[in-house]
């Protein structure tokens, strides 16, 4: 499955990274804490979705877990400010999803999701 000629995970990642650099820019008037609720939430939810379309679903799970953990541990364990939340989010993202792209693949559309019973 193809999502605009690219592979799903690879949109997807890119998508929140490109919402963690809109927050970055200070394009909203959130405050730290609120855009780092924001992003972490919307890399948690997009990651648990890209997760669901791979095989096998742990390397994107675990970009998804540390890409979200990183950002709350960025926006609400240290005083810093909504462009430090984004670029803490971004960076995370890319590193993760170019070292963990190489292990995951497409899931075919009747790929099981679950473990399969004998």
């Amino acid at each position: 499955m193809k999502v605009f000629g690219r592979e799903p995970v690879v949109v997807l990642n890119t998508l929140s990274a490109v919402l963690g650099l809109i927050v970055s820019l200070g394009v909203t008037s959130l405050t730290a804490e609120q855009a780092g609720a924001i992003v972490a939430v919307v890399s948690a939810v997009l990651g648990g979705i890209a997760a669901a379309m791979t095989r096998p679903v742990a390397p994107q799970a675990f970009t998804a877990i540390v890409a979200s953990g990183a950002t709350a541990v960025a926006a609400f364990g240290f005083e810093v400010g909504q462009e430090t939340v984004g670029a803490v989010n971004t960076l995370v993202l890319a590193v993760l999803t170019l070292l963990t792209r190489v292990q995951v693949s497409p899931a075919p559309p009747s790929a099981p999701t679950g473990p399969q019973s004998v």
